[in-house]
């Protein structure tokens, strides 16, 4: 029996990631982005083009895949958007609720369009993308605090209410990965490795390993497991922050 996934910001970073990954162990693969993927192969994996905070593009996604594979088994809903304008900014609340509509209301569009194409094909399992700036604040990123805290709570009740109906909704929360999103704080050594020194491990993560996490969530390996967020920080959020972390 085929497997069928959806992925969304599948373009680039751990979207990306996580759609090869996925179709490596198997999977066919809808990969949603704002521009269609360019790097999909056409029967594999699927490109396709929507933003995530607009209804049609959710119901197309799953669509593609009910019509398509003819199932959906897996939703990973991974698009975002990073950032925050300052307080004083005239677009600082037209921001806030970009950020809002495609970090919060995208994932809530998903759930909604995805759960019961799971559902109907036997059971499955969805992944959104929190952060470990949805368990706390970060300087001028409010915004992106308020989605990714949003992200958290909505997938626990999401849950609540579809778990009965045998779709196990989850998300996973990385720390500092190395992505494009993250290259405006990469390209500053300083600020790279200031955030370096928070992380246990001390080394921000890769896409893959985010990749890897979500794969557990979505698989039968993760069969009595719903309704939490799995940080997957190397310790950022083990720390409570009082202290400088012990270093190599």
């Amino acid at each position: 029996m085929e497997h069928v996934t959806i992925v969304t910001g599948a373009a680039s970073g751990i979207g990306r990631a996580a759609a090869e990954l996925f179709a490596e162990r198997g999977s066919r693969v809808i990969a949603v982005d704002l521009k269609a993927p360019t790097w999909v192969d056409g029967e594999q994996v699927i490109g396709l083009a929507g933003d995530m905070s607009d209804e049609g593009c959710c119901r197309d996604m799953v669509a593609a895949a009910t019509v398509t594979f003819g199932r959906l088994d897996a939703a990973i809903l991974n698009a975002g958007i990073a950032g925050s304008r300052p307080w004083a900014d005239p677009d600082a609340v037209d921001y806030f609720d970009r950020v809002v509509a495609v970090n919060l209301r995208g994932v809530a569009l998903g759930i909604r369009e995805a759960a019961p194409a799971i559902a109907a094909s036997g059971g499955g399992a969805i992944v959104a993308t929190a952060s470990t700036s949805g368990f706390g604040g970060d300087p001028n990123n409010w915004a992106y605090n308020a989605s990714k805290a949003g992200v958290i709570n909505l997938i626990r009740g999401a849950a609540i209410d579809f778990g009965v109906k045998g779709v196990r909704i989850n998300a996973v929360a990385p720390g500092p990965v190395e992505t494009g999103m993250t290259e405006g704080l990469t390209a500053h050594p300083k600020v790279h490795d200031a955030m370096r020194r928070r992380i246990v491990l001390q080394r921000w993560g890769q896409p893959k390993e985010l990749a890897e996490a979500m794969w557990f969530l979505a698989s039968p390996a993760a069969s009595f497991i719903t309704g939490v967020t799995l940080p997957v920080d190397g310790g950022l959020s083990a720390s409570a922050g009082h202290f400088d972390l012990p270093e190599a």
